[in-house]
């Protein structure tokens, strides 16, 4: 997660490339001709009651939950359109993610862990450490879908509820680690990022995506039976602060908007939002083909032709 509380607008376009003098209002929206958005279809603002929004993750029925991280709440919008809150001090969770039992888990950087939220809102930590150091902050995650291992971020933004004020040196760095399933202790997977932050896998588990942001670039891997990464090759010369993926396998990188990627790394198409960041996607509704958006204040819909596969 960036935020505007934490990095002027004109320092978070900058870090992924963009003009900071672009207005994002009045760029052009995508016509009827686009190859992933429904035809004639915009954007649909949902509502603007908060105060950063991020971390999408849609359940099994097409409902998706989504973290208001300065309010400290995670919410509900059902595949109906109706907004509520499902929990309450939430851990400042950021991003995160179903895992195969219809677990939450999120990024609950508050105390730098990992949990796994329960449909009824009880909270497990799954993670609270890397051999005895605090985590820089966990920032977004995703669920190997034939494992159950985790895969997730940890860079370092300085949050304003935090009482230290610099990262735990003993960690060496900003890291991507994998937590295999039901295990306690995390691994490091790359240790060579500068701020890791989007991530996100193909569905048959063998390919993950991640967005070094400080870089200003997105790396595909191919995902080894242990769980380790190997292959490590440039996708793209764009960071990203979160990320999803459609059934034709193009890949979704925000920011200045939405940006989509086809699998060969060609730029498909440009999706403008009305808002000074946009932080993450995910597909949600009862046929996944809606792409929910969080942005800013804000949360917006818009109607796909492609579908999602989380």
């Amino acid at each position: 997660m960036l935020s505007p509380a934490y990095l002027c607008t004109g320092c978070l376009l900058g870090i992924l490339g963009f003009a900071t003098s672009t207005c994002l209002a009045q760029q052009p929206a995508q016509g009827a001709g686009s190859s992933v958005v429904a035809a004639g279809a915009r954007p649909q603002l949902v509502s603007r009651q908060f105060s950063f929004t991020e971390g999408p993750a849609v359940d099994k029925a097409g409902n998706v939950f989504f973290t208001d991280q300065p309010n400290n709440k995670i919410w509900k919008y059902s595949t109906k359109g109706k907004l509520t809150v499902f929990l309450d001090q939430a851990g400042r969770a950021n991003g995160t993610y179903f895992d195969r039992k219809g677990n939450l888990l999120a990024c609950a950087d508050e105390h730098n862990q990992l949990w796994s939220i329960a449909p009824n809102g009880k909270v497990t930590v799954l993670l609270r450490d890397v051999q005895g150091h605090t985590l820089n902050g966990p920032n977004d995650l995703w669920v190997q879908p034939t494992t159950g291992g985790i895969y997730f971020t940890d860079p370092y933004y300085q949050r304003p509820y935090w009482t230290r004020q610099a990262p735990d040196p003993g960690l060496g760095g900003q890291k991507l680690y994998f937590l295999p399933a039901s295990q306690t202790a995390a691994v490091v997977v790359d240790e060579h990022l500068q701020q890791p932050n989007g991530i996100i896998g193909t569905p048959d588990g063998q390919h993950v995506y991640v967005a070094d942001i400080g870089a200003n670039k997105t790396y595909r891997y191919d995902i080894a039976p242990d769980g380790q990464l190997r292959n490590r090759h440039l996708f793209v010369e764009q960071g990203s602060d979160g990320m999803t993926i459609d059934n034709q396998g193009n890949v979704y990188l925000t920011g200045n908007g939405v940006t989509v990627f086809n699998p060969a790394g060609q730029q498909i198409e440009q999706i403008a939002i009305p808002e000074k960041w946009t932080a993450n996607v995910c597909f949600g509704g009862k046929k996944r083909d809606t792409l929910f958006i969080t942005a800013s204040e804000a949360v917006y819909v818009l109607p796909m032709q492609v579908r999602g596969v989380q």
